[in-house]
């Protein structure tokens, strides 16, 4: 599918599914209990909202990840919510979460314990040139490691939602490998359209939490909610040029088979 196409039909996904948004919008609502609670100093509305913050937990990424196999499958449909299997989901993608964050963590200690340790003696001998140099060099250092982790980890999200297989998706030289299946310029522009996606929403959630009382709860329930579909929609529509790339492929074995034994 070429990019025009996953762009439209991202932006268009959720409104063709009027009838199904609640259900994403319901699982949103869980996670701002806890604030409404706060606010109103009630504290049976926080107990509630403790108990939907770990449904929230356990519901929302595995469920967000079923928006990728419905890309991944360029389907129009809202994928369904079966507690069992949505828990399943969120279990492995947390999993890969945590593995695809082990380097940035290990980057940050190490960068840490190594240009961190002289910032204290150059703040107290007041060459702050050098400790801003030092600091600056540290965030620049964790954040591309830890951006670069992050890209690689949608694309390991959508290995998984392809291959069903968490162990493929750990493996990092194959997700490298799709992404240059993909295209790296197809990635970057996937990449600016996520960011220009991203911008248009914290403006239009400036406005949006300005309503007094209720702003909060739309940006929460409906704004975000709709921004993580088109983002998790958009990757598996991207990541389904691999797929019709494999389909491809077979069906030239088996074409190569066929004269095989016509031969």
């Amino acid at each position: 599918m070429d990019f025009g196409k996953i762009v439209s039909n991202s932006f268009k996904y959720p409104f063709r599914n009027i009838k199904k948004l609640p259900i994403l919008f319901i699982l949103f609502i869980l996670v701002s209990i806890i604030p409404i609670g706060i606010v109103y100093d009630n504290k049976y509305v926080m107990a509630i909202g403790v108990f939907a913050f770990f449904l929230f937990i356990l519901l929302v990424p595995g469920y967000l990840f079923s928006f990728v196999k419905v890309g991944l499958n360029e389907s129009s449909l809202f994928p369904s919510l079966s507690f069992g299997n949505t828990i399943y989901d969120t279990l492995r993608v947390l999993a890969l979460r945590i593995v695809y964050m082990i380097v940035p963590t290990a980057v940050f200690f190490i960068a840490l314990s190594t240009l961190g340790t002289s910032s204290p003696d150059m703040l107290s001998n007041l060459n702050i040139p050098s400790f801003l140099l030092n600091v600056g060099l540290i965030i620049v250092v964790v954040l591309v490691t830890y951006i670069l982790f992050e890209i690689l980890l949608f694309f390991a999200k959508a290995r998984l939602a392809y291959l069903n297989s968490l162990s493929e998706a750990v493996k990092i030289h194959k997700v490298i490998g799709d992404i240059r299946t993909i295209g790296i310029f197809n990635i970057i522009k996937w990449l600016i359209f996520m960011a220009v996606l991203v911008v248009v929403a914290s403006v239009v959630s400036a406005w949006v939490i300005a309503i007094p009382y209720v702003g909060f709860l739309i940006y929460i329930a409906v704004v975000i909610p709709l921004l993580e579909s088109i983002g998790n929609y958009s990757l598996g529509l991207l990541y389904s040029n691999i797929v019709d790339n494999d389909d491809d492929l077979d069906r030239l074995e088996r074409e190569i088979e066929s004269l095989k034994y016509l031969n």
